[in-house]
């Protein structure tokens, strides 16, 4: 079976949970082949797990993007509010940083 997927190329989250949600109606279509009567049961327990856990995905994204979304707006008004200090900062990490790889490559 051929990988689909570039290794070099990302997936945003809506590709993810779409493609997610494709792999489960792909998997429900295989199940719901050639089903006994018992397994009709078991069938069902899989399908109400499947969706449960698509909804927490859904749910668990929604937060994440709310809190990153807050955060980016929190540290774009921190900066507005204190453009000098920002930029000493920067600065500073930037150095610091730079001053740790250099030591890594001697």
């Amino acid at each position: 079976m051929k990988n689909r997927h570039d290794s070099s190329t990302a997936e945003t989250p809506e590709q993810l949970i779409e493609h997610i949600s494709r792999l489960m109606a792909e998997a429900e279509a295989m199940i719901a082949g050639p089903v006994s009567e018992q397994g009709s049961g078991r069938l069902a327990e899989i399908r109400e797990r499947l969706e449960s856990a698509r909804d927490q995905l859904t749910a668990a994204y929604g937060q994440a993007r709310k809190k990153v979304v807050a955060g980016a707006k929190y540290t774009d008004e921190t900066i507005r509010a204190n453009p000098y200090q920002s930029l000493a900062i920067a600065l500073g990490v930037g150095v610091l940083l730079g001053a740790l790889i250099r030591r890594n490559n001697n």
